[in-house]
C-alpha cells in the first residue's frame, strides 16, 4: 500500500487488482482517474488530483493510464479521458467525465460528508 495523501499510479493489472482489493476492504472512498499521457485535459487535471490527495488522506486516489492498461480500461468501459470513477466497497457510486475540477471536488465532498462523523 502506498503512502496516504498521494495519487497511486497502477502500472500493471496486478497492482490495479491489488489496490482495488485493499480499497474494497477498507471502506474508503476510492477515486480512480482513467487518464492518458497524450491527453491535454488529463495533464491539466493531474496537479488538481495530487492536491486533493494531499488534502484528503481519507480518500484513496488511483490513476490508470488507458494505453498502459488497455484491458482495465475496457473492463470499466472507459470511452473518454479523463474519466473519474468513484467507488465505495467495490461498487461504482458516481462518475465524472472530463477535466471538470469543480464537479470533481463537489462529488468527493458529497461522498465524504456522511462518513466524516463516523
Amino acid at each position: 500500500m502506498a503512502e496516504e495523501g498521494q495519487v497511486i499510479a497502477c502500472h500493471t493489472v496486478e497492482s490495479w487488482e491489488q489496490q482495488l482489493a485493499s480499497a474494497n476492504t477498507s471502506q474508503k472512498l476510492v477515486v480512480v482517474d482513467f487518464t492518458a499521457s497524450w491527453c491535454g485535459p488529463c495533464r491539466f487535471i493531474a496537479p488538481v488530483l495530487t492536491d486533493l490527495a494531499k488534502k484528503l488522506p481519507q480518500v484513496l486516489f488511483l490513476k490508470v493510464d488507458v494505453d498502459e492498461l488497455k484491458s482495465v480500461a475496457q473492463d470499466w468501459a472507459i470511452e473518454c479521458m479523463p474519466t473519474f470513477i468513484f467507488l465505495k466497497e467495490g461498487r461504482i457510486i458516481d462518475k465524472v467525465v472530463g477535466a471538470r475540477k469543480d464537479e470533481l471536488q463537489c462529488k468527493i465532498e458529497n461522498h465524504l460528508a456522511p462518513v466524516q462523523n463516523a
